[in-house]
């Protein structure tokens, strides 16, 4: 079978100057993608920023032979997602792929957590791929074609202590992933989420000895299948680290049903009801509620 290539594809990568980002950016590229390098060049916390760091990532693509502009915008605004989306116009006149990568980190205990530290992290995480996705939205449905890849984490998908402003804003990017994929099907527009485990500026503390075994280049390859024509998936999540890929997936048991139940009954049926043994994977709310109907007797 053909490589898969990028050929006339235009690609935004947020938070791309290091770390996952950079690698998508470079993967991309080298298979052809035409690239807008978004990094503000902030700490890991969203302190400072620099134009430089996007710019060498830029540059680095352009001497390895590819096409890539610098953009140092936040995507914590709207403003900044805007403008964004505003530089791959400018240079290259369309925008088909969009990887929201962009993340920083400001842990806390739930018991010390203040407004301080909860709004930046939503902000660039949750609000960033609203910001961002938003204004290429458009363009997207009129072209007929886009695909969107939002960085998740098994801190929200799972949770993890310490997180949750993190881990929050995370799995917000899971509910926004499905919903984006339902509105964007009937325009060409797949959307789907990843959940990496890799050594960066954000994780390397916490990973340890397997930090070495978590390189971020091994994230990059199943990024470009679900940014590629030819992905076969939308609106699910992927886990993805160490050449593992595996699917994260919402599932419903099969439930205990008793019209008219009290209390106590909640109470003693319910590890019944949580019974995973028989289950479904729902692939939208109507799969739940086709479910209820059948246990009404209301199903034709």
């Amino acid at each position: 079978m053909a490589d898969l290539g990028f050929d006339d594809k235009v690609a935004i990568v947020t938070g791309a100057a290091g770390g996952l980002g950079r690698q998508h950016a470079l993967l991309l590229a080298g298979r052809g993608a035409r690239v807008v390098v978004n990094d503000t060049g902030g700490t890991v916390h969203g302190a400072g920023g620099s134009d430089e760091a996007a710019a060498q990532v830029a540059a680095e693509i352009v001497a390895a032979g590819g096409e890539a502009v610098p953009d140092s915008h936040s995507v914590a605004t709207p403003e900044g997602g805007r403008a964004i989306v505003a530089t791959a116009l400018d240079n290259f006149g369309r925008v088909d792929i969009i990887v929201n990568n962009a993340g920083i980190l400001a842990d806390k205990t739930f018991q010390n957590m203040t407004s301080d530290l909860l709004d930046p992290v939503v902000d660039v995480h949750l609000k960033g791929a609203f910001h961002v996705t938003q204004p290429a939205w458009a363009l997207m449905r009129e072209q007929g074609y886009g695909r969107i890849v939002n960085t998740s984490s098994s801190s929200g998908i799972l949770g993890n202590f310490g997180q949750s402003n993190y881990g929050a804003a995370k799995m917000g990017l899971v509910g926004l992933t499905r919903v984006l994929a339902a509105e964007g099907a009937r325009y060409g527009i797949k959307v789907n989420a990843i959940a990496p485990v890799a050594r960066t500026r954000m994780t390397e503390d916490l990973l340890g000895a397997a930090g070495t075994y978590v390189d971020p280049a091994e994230v990059s390859p199943t990024v470009a299948l679900l940014c590629h024509e030819e992905c076969p998936i939308t609106g699910e999540v992927l886990s993805v680290g160490g050449g593992r890929v595996a699917r994260f997936f919402i599932g419903m048991t099969e439930g205990w049903y008793q019209p008219g139940h009290t209390p106590e009954d909640v109470r003693d049926h319910l590890d019944e009801a949580r019974d995973p043994s028989r289950h479904t994977i729902p692939e939208g709310t109507a799969d739940e509620f086709a479910l209820l109907t059948r246990l009404f007797g209301l199903e034709s």
